[in-house]
């Protein structure tokens, strides 16, 4: 049985996205069915079909991408808890858009409220990236310091934008900004010994001050809605630390934007704080990589599928 108070709940961002996500929950599930119709709903367009049957050029559309992982992890959420209702983590976390998804698991805000702001990030970001296209690149093997020090370099020499955009785990850091600016860092990245430096199948440069237009039209969002405390800790990207009242969600989803996705300290703050199961929920198993890489000694679920779900529901019985 699960021990929920040493269990941590993970949602996705960008990247875990996969046509076909969420069919199987809408077929075996009316819960699942009726949480997709109340997002198409919202919307105003067919999510559900997006999801379901793509094109994937359609559906890795910054403004698709985001409101569809939401939808999706807070799909399986919904399911989870309807048929397993002592499912309560201790601690919950998102990656960058995820971070959405665990704020409305943890009664942050409604569903609806949710889908609304990710609408408006999504839109906003896919605008700033048309307006200031930028580029992204992974790169592997490499010191976090390292990239940072590169970053620094770059940006100070060509008079351009590149920033490290997310601490993912040791070993694997993304930048962020200009797309020369990135393009050098690169190249001087594989000088400095990574195994990979690689740009990323991306125009948005997310996490990045080239995200400053994005954030200053999502501000504005931000200050009409309204939030209530996390029924669980949930530990935040920028400051690795707990969002524990309105203030701090407010300024967290806003810092958000243009700032690092410390990952890998958000996940060892939990492990320090007793976190021994990690059960990743959405499109993907992106997350439960990242934790082999942080600890591998720490359990790894992904419920990204009914057959998942189905099998976890079982070990708990």
């Amino acid at each position: 049985m699960m021990d929920w108070k040493a269990c941590a709940a993970l949602f996705p961002g960008q990247g875990s996205q996969v046509v076909g996500m969420g069919a199987d929950f809408a077929r075996r599930f009316p819960l699942a069915r009726q949480t997709f119709e109340q997002a198409d709903d919202i919307l105003g367009y067919s999510l559900s079909k997006i999801c379901w049957n793509g094109p994937s050029e359609e559906l890795d559309q910054t403004a698709v991408t985001q409101p569809a992982l939401y939808v999706c992890s807070l799909v399986i959420w919904r399911v989870l808890k309807d048929l397993l209702p002592s499912a309560k983590p201790a601690w919950l976390a998102g990656h960058s858009l995820g971070e959405f998804s665990a704020l409305a698991a943890a009664e942050a805000f409604g569903f609806a409220a949710g889908l609304r702001l990710v609408e408006a990030r999504g839109r906003y970001m896919q605008m700033a990236g048309e307006r200031n296209p930028g580029a992204m690149a992974a790169i592997l093997a490499l010191e976090i310091a390292q990239v940072e020090s590169l970053c620094a370099a770059v940006s100070a020499e060509s008079g351009k934008i590149v920033v490290l955009a997310n601490d993912n785990c040791p070993g694997q850091a993304v930048v962020s900004g200009d797309s020369d600016a990135v393009d050098e860092l690169i190249k001087r990245a594989a000088a400095a010994g990574a195994r990979r430096a690689v740009k990323l199948a991306v125009s948005v440069a997310a996490h990045s001050p080239l995200m400053d237009s994005a954030s200053d039209g999502f501000r504005e969002v931000l200050a009409r809605a309204s939030f209530s405390p996390p029924n669980a800790p949930v530990v935040g990207n920028v400051t690795a630390q707990p969002l524990v009242n309105a203030a701090d969600i407010v300024t967290e989803l806003d810092q958000q934007l243009t700032q690092s996705v410390r990952w890998t300290d958000s996940m060892r703050a939990m492990i320090d704080a007793g976190a021994e199961t990690f059960i990743e929920i959405g499109a993907g198993n992106v997350l439960s990589g990242l934790i082999r890489r942080i600890d591998r000694s720490k359990r790894r679920i992904s419920l990204n599928s009914v057959e998942a779900l189905e099998a976890f529901l079982e070990s708990q019985a």
